[in-house]
């Protein structure tokens, strides 16, 4: 069965926003993120001109990909009614425990110390977010309190660790592999090998998409819409390959390229959409948060279901710490502070509903972007730190507002 716009839609008092809305089939709370991402970006352009510029557009795919990462699993937590406080001192920790691998442990300049500094500091994000899934899930404790004991604990761990001492510097292989320093392209060539597959692949899945939806008889958009969506992602996609090369290597004409930080993030937005909307495991996530007892009642094992959620968070924190001490070549006990709050404001802002049962990953990278940008814009025109955060803290707030009404409207 194929639904399309009713013949009448001409006659019917809808403004072209909505007509839009109904031919591209886009979610109109995705389209207000975009255009709150180009006003923000149009705004900081008109006060700082290098805010639009390739160098800075570099650094701030850098500079997103950490809260990005974590806000992939943070959707997931907050769609089954749950909150994670504690991913900035996870990440803290494992940013820690990296360093100390590298520089006291490990044998300075061995093979082998970069591949196993990453499985056990990828292990440790998994091992502690299980921890604090086993007290939310089978102790019964609300996970606020747990998660929030967490940032506590796990900040005061990696204090403990170093007395509170930076340890520095990483080996070069785990700066190359991870895409720390300036150097953190892959290249322009492979740049492009990489774009021309994203955009083969954007291609083969929206022809899977709409043959699936024809078959199964749900609604499909017209082909116009559905062929402007496709040149418009297309079009998206090769815009940001010629900007990541449009910024040199240092000393070089050559483009960096995609930033390595940037690279795990679309390899991690993949691997989460696939898993929250193709898997068993995704529509487990989905129906506990939007009716937990039917779940239950449906022989869903929530339990079991929150405990690999917040595996899943500590694993992805873990991920972004490792990025961040490549980064910083160094293990710094200052590493994610804060950093909850840019997460949970990240998949706010891209639509994830606090009350549950609702949330997009492509939604949480715009809200990560969002947030990325602020920061960066308000860094580039000097407005001290203090503004910074109470500026954040507003835009947190307004988000949650935002949510709030859109539920009462929805529920209207």
């Amino acid at each position: 069965m194929t639904v399309s716009i009713p013949e009448n839609i001409a006659s019917t008092p809808l403004s072209f926003f909505q007509r839009l809305t109904l031919a591209t089939g886009v979610d109109t709370r995705m389209m207000s993120m975009v255009a709150a991402l180009v006003l923000i970006w149009g705004c900081f352009w008109v006060i700082e001109p290098n805010f639009l510029t390739a160098r800075n557009f570099w650094n701030l795919a850098v500079q997103s990909s950490v809260v990005a990462i974590m806000a992939t699993g943070m959707v997931l937590v907050i769609v089954i009614r749950h909150i994670d406080l504690s991913v900035g001192s996870i990440l803290g920790l494992v940013s820690m425990m990296a360093a100390v691998l590298q520089v006291q442990i490990f044998t300075a300049g061995a093979a082998w110390s970069t591949p196993v500094t990453i499985i056990c500091c990828l292990f440790l994000g998994t091992l502690l977010g299980a921890w604090q899934g086993l007290w939310v899930a089978y102790l019964g404790v609300p996970s606020f309190v747990v998660t929030l004991g967490g940032l506590l604990v796990f900040r005061g761990l990696a204090w403990q660790a170093t007395k509170g001492q930076t340890i520095a510097p990483m080996e070069d292989s785990f700066q190359k592999l991870i895409g720390g320093g300036i150097d953190g392209g892959i290249g322009a060539g492979p740049s492009w090998v990489v774009g021309v597959l994203a955009m083969v692949l954007v291609v083969v899945f929206t022809i899977i998409a709409r043959k699936r939806r024809r078959r199964f008889g749900f609604p499909i958009k017209p082909m116009a819409g559905e062929i402007f969506m496709l040149v418009l992602r297309l079009t998206m996609i090769a815009g940001f390959v010629y900007l990541m090369n449009s910024y040199p290597r240092p000393g070089s004409d050559v483009g960096q390229g995609i930033p390595k930080p940037a690279i795990i993030l679309i390899t991690v937005v993949i691997i989460m959409e696939f898993i929250a909307r193709m898997t068993r495991f995704g529509r487990y996530v989905f129906a506990i948060g939007g009716n937990p007892e039917a779940a239950l009642l449906a022989g869903i094992n929530t339990r079991r279901v929150t405990v690999y959620v917040f595996s899943l968070m500590g694993f992805l924190a873990g991920l972004a710490g490792l990025i961040t001490t490549a980064r910083l070549n160094a293990g710094a006990n200052s590493a994610g502070e804060l950093a909850e709050l840019s997460v949970i404001a990240a998949a706010v802002i891209g639509g994830t509903s606090l009350a549950g049962g609702i949330g997009t990953i492509t939604g949480a990278i715009i809200g990560a972007i969002l947030m990325e940008s602020l920061r960066n814009g308000m860094l580039l025109i000097g407005l001290p730190s203090p503004l910074q955060n109470v500026i954040i803290g507003f835009v947190l707030m307004f988000a949650v507002w935002a949510d709030v009404v859109y539920q009462r409207r929805r529920a209207a």
